[in-house]
């Protein structure tokens, strides 16, 4: 949980570039206008003031729509999507169940 949450500044810029990605079907882009719109709504099932916990609710659901999201579109759609570090590709890839090579 700890990297998923060191990961949510990343992980919010790579679901803003997927939504935004023409290639990838068009169901896939209306979930993940869905989903920004719900991590920009002012409240949240835990609010964001309560230390680590507040944040935690937005990465489980960031991972769960990662996970069917990159089920849709593909491992590629995820990696060339990707803004941040290798090291933070191979931890977004676990945590949407990819199978990542070493």
């Amino acid at each position: 949980m700890r990297e998923a949450l060191r990961l949510l500044p990343d992980g919010i810029r790579l679901l803003r570039r997927l939504a935004a990605d023409p290639a990838l079907p068009r169901g896939v882009r209306v979930r993940l206008w869905l989903l920004l719109g719900y991590l920009l709504l002012p409240f949240d099932l835990i609010p964001d003031f309560i230390p680590v916990l507040g944040y935690a609710d937005d990465a489980l659901v960031v991972a769960l729509a990662l996970r069917s999201i990159t089920r849709r579109a593909g491992a590629d759609a995820l990696a060339r999507n990707w803004p941040g570090t290798p090291t933070g590709l191979r931890t977004v890839q676990r945590l949407a169940g990819l199978a990542i090579d070493h």
